[in-house]
């Protein structure tokens, strides 16, 4: 209460100081909540690496028991139980996580820490799928076929997403004044990748006018890297040759895959000539597998821009999660499949040779239907614009010329 004798400009003045507290102690309470949230953010992207490093073991621990583990554990496909394992551990993780928005949450912490019990969980889902009946993991082994082709698409949609990325970043922008030197270098080391991969396959690969599936393969390869350079540079696309020169690099790759993976005993095959223990190959196999479940989840999972249940409208808060932890693990348990079908060369009842890894028929066609699939989505991408354009225009067009004849 205000004194008889206090003057107001007294009571202003303390009145301001309290004001200034309070601004104070909210800007305290605003640099110590912000801290927190910065440790906790810090903790989340990290565990990103210990998830990879987990299923990294995993797909490690299948490869052993699938060449050396018939010695000592006579049970009906191994690798496919170490998969399910690895499958229930992850989409736990995703049921758990589902719907994680702020770093607040529980959830968040679940994913980010409480390492003890998660690794308690994984070894138990682990162990449990070898007490499984053989039927059950038939019908893992059935549906393993439909998630690792799930993995696919995904790892098809962040490629693309990538593209996009490059080309925003290093392709030249007239509205900016980006010149793009570097886009144009990358473009043309892609490009010159692309067309020496298709002559080395060529030479290596098509010895003569018998190898006619494998000259099929490349020729075809090699129309569909002209293709979509002569689309991203038309007048209506023009999208540069960055995205296009990656895009291309891919797709010579898979068929190079695919070819890799025609059973041994193909004359037409130059790995018929190397050692029976596998070689420097099979281990490019693996690193590159690895690289495409890291580039699924790292950039499909991680960008909240391919993949969110939040609305677009919604601006990014400081304490929302960096990324989206349902969509992570998902991934990573469709990988987990994914890996199986490698192992098991996508079939069931065939034996697998050691030190090989996705081998046969199979794969080779799944490989070539993947590359197929990619050319022809990133086709659309490119001219979907152009077309959508036309058909905005037309009814337009349509709708004055009624208007000019009435």
């Amino acid at each position: 209460m205000r004194k008889p004798d206090e003057p107001a400009e007294n009571i202003l003045v303390e009145g301001d100081r309290s004001e200034e507290i309070r601004s104070w102690e909210q800007s305290i309470f605003a640099k110590q909540e912000s801290a927190i949230y910065s440790v906790k953010r810090k903790q989340s992207l990290q565990a990103r690496y210990i998830y990879g490093f987990i299923f990294f073991l995993t797909n490690l621990l299948a490869w052993f028991v699938r060449d050396y583990g018939h010695k000592f554990l006579h049970i009906l496909h191994c690798v496919l139980r170490i998969s399910l394992g690895c499958f229930i551990f992850f989409s736990s993780m995703f049921v758990t996580t589902l719907r994680a928005e702020k770093l607040q949450e529980a959830r968040n912490s679940w994913h980010s820490r409480c390492w003890a019990l998660k690794v308690a969980i994984y070894l138990l889902s682990v162990m449990v799928p070898f007490i499984i009946p053989s039927g059950f993991i038939q019908l893992y082994g059935q549906l393993a076929h439909v998630g690792a082709g799930i993995f696919l698409l995904l790892q098809l949609i962040s490629l693309i997403h990538f593209l996009s990325w490059c080309d925003s970043k290093w392709m030249p922008d007239l509205q900016s004044k980006k010149c793009g030197f570097f886009g144009l270098f990358l473009s043309t080391i892609f490009y010159l990748g692309s067309f020496c991969g298709i002559v080395l396959m060529y030479i290596m690969y098509a010895l003569d006018t018998s190898c006619a599936i494998n000259i099929f393969f490349i020729t075809w390869t090699a129309i569909l890297v002209k293709v979509m350079m002569i689309v991203s540079l038309h007048s209506k696309v023009n999208r540069g040759l960055l995205s296009s020169g990656i895009m291309c690099s891919y797709i010579v790759f898979l068929c190079w895959s695919a070819i890799q993976s025609e059973p041994h005993t193909q004359k037409c095959n130059t790995k018929k000539m190397m050692a029976e223990d596998g070689d420097w190959t099979t281990i490019l196999s693996f690193l590159i597998a690895i690289c495409a479940i890291v580039m699924a989840t790292f950039s499909t999972g991680i960008d909240s821009q391919s993949f969110q249940f939040r609305k677009d409208d919604i601006q990014s808060e400081d304490d929302d999660v960096p990324y989206s932890y349902e969509i992570f693990h998902f991934i990573f348990s469709m990988g987990a499949m994914y890996f199986a079908m490698l192992f098991i060369s996508w079939e069931m009842d065939q034996p697998t040779r050691k030190w090989s890894i996705d081998v046969g028929w199979a794969s080779t066609w799944v490989k070539i239907l993947n590359e197929w699939f990619a050319a022809s989505i990133y086709l659309w991408k490119l001219i979907s614009p152009a077309v959508m354009r036309d058909k905005a225009i037309n009814p337009e067009q349509h709708v004055q010329n009624v208007q000019v004849s009435v």
